[in-house]
């Protein structure tokens, strides 16, 4: 998945196209995020018991992944992501693959 937990990200379709949000959570096997602030329901909820009463509540649910464009941290737009494979010296001193993620508008490592 191109975006992961914490990302900043835009959404470019739905109901709440343009909308800027950070990633609260990700399903990369659902191929789903959720973005706070974006695609928020209201949901009745009947009361289980004293402490936890009923009523009226908005909770943020997941869209697909291909509906948000991350932002890049270095130039501000939304971009696509570019990915390059390092070899980096592990901890035992065997070398071990890193997936870099690159910004295709500027350049900069992402992570």
């Amino acid at each position: 998945m191109h975006v992961k937990s914490k990302d900043t990200v835009i959404v470019i379709t739905g109901k709440d196209k343009g909308k800027k949000g950070k990633i609260a959570a990700a399903f990369p096997k659902l191929n789903r995020v959720t973005v706070e602030g974006v695609n928020v329901v209201t949901k009745h909820q009947k009361a289980r018991n004293q402490a936890q009463p009923g009523g009226i509540i908005h909770k943020e649910m997941p869209i697909d992944a291909s509906n948000v464009m991350l932002v890049c941290p270095k130039c501000g737009k939304p971009t696509r992501v570019s990915r390059k494979i390092e070899k980096v010296q592990g901890e035992n001193g065997k070398s071990v693959k890193k997936i870099i993620r690159i910004c295709k508008k500027c350049g900069a490592e992402i992570d």
